[in-house]
């Protein structure tokens, strides 16, 4: 997961080939132009939320049913980082 000032991006990474399995971002066309029409930021909580939602519907498209959430030392669970875990979970992937 990736908080800047302006955006919100999570990707799933596989370890042992070390390739991004799927990848979510505010910065995506689709939905900057979607949010930008709704007077949406895409850098709060409730954009963290849906990135979550739609990594965690990339992630059972490409039938990846569960994932290991590893966040840095900085980050707490709270704010970003748990919408971002919880909408994963409500989206029915499953956190080791």
């Amino acid at each position: 997961m990736h908080f800047s000032n302006k955006y919100v991006s999570a990707q799933v990474i596989h370890a042992p080939t070390a390739t991004v399995a799927s990848a979510a971002s505010s910065q995506e066309k689709a939905l900057r132009e979607a949010w930008n029409n709704s007077q949406q930021s895409t850098r709060d909580v409730a954009a963290a939320a849906k990135i979550g939602k739609l990594l965690g519907e990339r992630l059972l498209l490409k039938d990846i049913p569960a994932v290991s959430v590893v966040y840095k030392k900085e980050q707490r669970y709270h704010g970003k980082v748990r919408a971002v875990i919880d909408s994963l979970r409500e989206a029915g992937v499953k956190l080791l």
